[in-house]
């Protein structure tokens, strides 16, 4: 992952008065602004974990990001209320997987790894016959193989890739560059973007949490379990704004190189960003119009057109910055 450093562009403070420091806000709030990490289960469909965990909270709304298939655990993060807008931006971001393959013959374990190792870089899929998009050759990038175990004919191994990529699919294909078949037998995801094991959760601990904080009026044990919103643009490129700007970009207004106090390093043009208030509150997704580097040089001149706008009209007010 590329090193990012934090970039001042135009000195600012953020005035307490306005908004809310994300990790601050209330549980109603989070409720209907929120993302859980769920650790699905083996047996219900991604949907119909994301609809337990409606129930569970008595929200409006749930969606999912990524689907598992229903025999697959795992990394599912799973958005409530208004933050269910966020499952955009987490469908392209990458996965880790672990992975235990079956290969159909004995073969010696160097050659396995070898053959392992060849699909790291860039490689071309044919999605299976059932899944849910169009059977026509995709190209993906498997960004490392890290084989765990091999025992006999099994080889469970960890794999960091591309959305999109199917796990099934690349278990045979490694088995046709062995000369022989092989197919996935348990898989299991560990990370989705932002989202890994380390923040997971149980629809059961969802529950029990949920009924604490009802019975006995107590957040702790809740507040650890639903996230921000903020938690799931975490693998985007960042750009904080003025105060005086966050009104303009909540009614849809393009962000220009004035607006902007700090931006991180790195930012490609055309590249998917997290548009931020000083006190880290998520204002929309955009589209980068320059680099990094073009921003930090000019001083005026588009930098992005929004994308997802998530903040709502009046959180702060219209400000006239200061010559």
């Amino acid at each position: 992952m590329d090193k990012r450093e934090v970039l001042v562009k135009s000195e600012s403070e953020t005035d307490p008065k306005y908004g809310c420091d994300p990790e601050k806000r209330s549980i109603p709030d989070l409720l209907d602004y929120g993302i859980v990490n769920i650790d699905k289960p083996s047996g219900p469909s991604s949907h119909e974990v994301s609809s337990f965990v409606k129930k569970i909270l008595k929200v409006e709304k749930s969606g999912h990001s990524g689907t598992l298939d229903p025999k697959v655990t795992g990394v599912l993060p799973v958005a409530i209320g208004r933050g269910t807008r966020i499952v955009q931006s987490l469908l392209t971001a990458g996965k880790e997987y672990v992975c235990l393959m079956t290969i159909h013959e004995d073969k010696d374990e160097e050659k396995i790894r070898a053959a392992m190792q060849s699909f790291v870089g860039e490689i071309d899929q044919l999605p299976p016959v059932r899944s849910a998009v169009k059977r026509q050759m995709r190209r993906r990038t498997i960004y490392y193989i890290e084989i765990i175990d091999i025992k006999g004919r099994d080889v469970l191994f960890r794999v960091g890739c591309q959305a999109g990529t199917y796990i099934r699919k690349l278990c045979t294909d490694i088995g046709q560059k062995l000369g022989m078949g092989a197919h996935m037998a348990e898989l299991r995801r560990t990370m989705a973007g932002p989202f890994d094991e380390s923040t997971i959760c149980t629809l059961q601990d969802l529950t029990d949490a949920h009924h604490y904080y009802e019975s006995e009026g107590k957040e702790d044990k809740l507040r650890k379990l639903v996230q921000t919103v903020e938690r799931g643009a975490g693998h985007l490129k960042k750009v904080w704004i003025h105060d005086s700007t966050v009104s303009s970009i909540c009614h849809g207004a393009y962000l220009n190189l004035p607006g902007i106090s700090k931006l991180e390093s790195r930012i490609d043009k055309g590249e998917r960003i997290a548009v931020l208030t000083l006190k880290g509150e998520l204002v929309m997704a955009a589209i980068s119009q320059m680099t990094s580097e073009e921003a930090m040089k000019k001083d005026k001149g588009l930098f992005a057109k929004p994308d997802q706008v998530f903040m709502q009209p009046g959180a702060y007010p219209k400000i006239k910055a200061k010559e």
